[in-house]
C-alpha cells in the first residue's frame, strides 16, 4: 500500500470526477503549480496508483436498456471451459469469481428484458457445466465517493 498525502488525494479526488481535466486548469482549481501536479501525477502512475485515464460512456445512447447481475453455480470441473464460453458472450462485461451462494457473478448489459431473457437461457443456461443461475435487474444505480478518497 502506498501512503498518500492530502495532495495526492485531492488529485485522485478531481481525476475521478473528470480524467480529461488539463493540468493548467486543475493546478488553477487545487491552487498548486502545475509542475507539481504534472509530476505528481506521473508518479501516481508510475507507482501503480493511477492505472488508466478513462471515459464514461453513456451506456443508453448506444442501446443498453437493462443491465443485470447474474449469479452463477458451476460444475466445478468444467471451470475453465464455462470461463472461456462467458468471455466469449458479447454481452456479458464482467465476470468474478466470488465467495457465497453463487460460483461466479457476471454483469451483463442488454437492450430490453426480452433480450436479456435470451442471453440467461439461451447463451449462459446452454453453457456445459452451468448447474443454476440467477438474475437480478439492476433498478437504480447510485455510485458514491469511494472511502479513500474521504
Amino acid at each position: 500500500m502506498h501512503k498518500l498525502d492530502d495532495l495526492d488525494i485531492k488529485l485522485l479526488s478531481e481525476l475521478i470526477h473528470d480524467s480529461s481535466i488539463s493540468i493548467p486548469n486543475l493546478s488553477k482549481k487545487l491552487g498548486i503549480n502545475a509542475s507539481v501536479l504534472y509530476s505528481r501525477i506521473k508518479r501516481l502512475t508510475k507507482k501503480g496508483v493511477v492505472k488508466k485515464f478513462t471515459i464514461l460512456v453513456d451506456e443508453a445512447q448506444l442501446g443498453v436498456g437493462v443491465k443485470a447481475t447474474i449469479g452463477i453455480n458451476r460444475d466445478p470441473k468444467l471451470k475453465d471451459e464455462i470461463h472461456t464460453h462467458l468471455l466469449q458472450t458479447p454481452e456479458i462485461v464482467t465476470i468474478s469469481e466470488v465467495t457465497g451462494r453463487f460460483d461466479i457473478m457476471v454483469s451483463v448489459h442488454a437492450e430490453n428484458l426480452e433480450k436479456l431473457h435470451n442471453i440467461v437461457i439461451d447463451k449462459i443456461g446452454k453453457i456445459d457445466g452451468i448447474q443454476s443461475t440467477e438474475t437480478f435487474v439492476e433498478l437504480q444505480k447510485t455510485d458514491k465517493e469511494p472511502s479513500y478518497l474521504s
